[in-house]
Formats: structure tokens, C-alpha cells, sequence
């Protein structure tokens, strides 16, 4: 049993897109042609998209940014997640889905990996979109007080 948390990914053209968007990927398996596993080590921070459509169009759209955990650490089941993962965000649905990942793009646009991102405001961005409501962007300021609040914790 490996210490990582591993995400199975899978990409089958127009029908099934299960990826990572951001996260530090420690190993990677590719078990065929469509799909890889990539494994994360614990503490680490990642986004996992999955869409799935049919003849009618989109089926499911849904993001889930989870914490990796540590071994024998409580967790959330999530598909193709072994063995699971600390939630921070949760949603489903195109237009959340748009709006988490165009969060995504605003952090990255700040030169700030999504990974180092203060778990605290993935929660608060699940929380707003969860009732429909707009999340506080986040900042260089937001981000430079988590970096010392964990080094004053440590």
C-alpha cells in the first residue's frame, strides 16, 4: 500500500474527460492508451475535473480540489480517487464548474501556483458558489498571510 494518493485519469474524445488541472504530480503510470494514474503525495493540493456527455450533450460537469492525505488519515470517498482525499471544493454543474476554474486561471494569473493556495479559500469559494454567490478573489496579500501563518505554525 503506497503512502501517495492516487487519481486515475482517463480521456476518451467527446465522451469522457477525467483530468487533473493543477497539482504536484509525484509519479505517473500510464495503464493504456486513455487512461494514467498520477499520484500525489500527502499534504499536497490538487483539482480534479470530470466531464462526461452522451448523444444529448454534457452529462456530468464537476471539479473537486482535495487535499492528498496522509496514511490512515480520515478521508472522502471521490471516484477514481484512491484512496480518497480531504474535500476542500465540491461542485457540479457547467456554470460553477466555469467559475471555479476561471478562479483557477485568476490565481495563476497572480503568478501564484493553485497548489500553494490557503486551503481556507477553496472552502470559502465552495461555500459562495454553492448559493450562488460571488467569492472574494484571491490576492497577493491573502496569499502572503497564509505563507506566514505557516510558518509561525510550524
Amino acid at each position: 500500500m503506497s503512502d501517495l494518493t492516487e487519481v486515475e485519469v482517463l480521456w476518451l474524445e467527446k465522451r469522457i474527460e477525467n483530468r487533473v488541472r493543477f497539482g504536484r504530480i509525484v509519479e505517473e503510470r500510464k495503464l493504456d492508451r486513455h487512461r494514467r494514474v498520477l499520484s500525489f503525495a500527502p499534504g499536497s493540493t490538487f483539482a480534479f475535473v470530470r466531464w462526461t456527455s452522451n448523444d444529448f450533450g454534457t452529462a456530468i460537469s464537476r471539479i473537486d480540489i482535495l487535499r492528498a492525505i496522509a496514511p490512515r488519515q480520515r478521508c472522502s470517498t471521490v471516484p477514481y480517487v484512491t484512496p480518497g482525499g480531504e474535500i476542500l471544493l465540491r461542485l457540479s454543474g457547467w456554470p460553477k464548474v466555469e467559475r471555479v476554474l476561471q478562479m483557477i486561471d485568476a490565481v495563476e494569473a497572480l503568478g501564484i501556483d493553485p497548489a500553494d493556495v490557503a486551503p481556507d479559500h477553496w472552502h470559502h469559494v465552495h461555500n459562495r458558489l454553492s448559493v450562488n454567490e460571488n467569492p472574494r478573489p484571491y490576492t497577493k496579500a491573502r496569499h502572503q498571510a497564509w505563507l506566514h501563518r505557516q510558518k509561525v505554525m510550524r
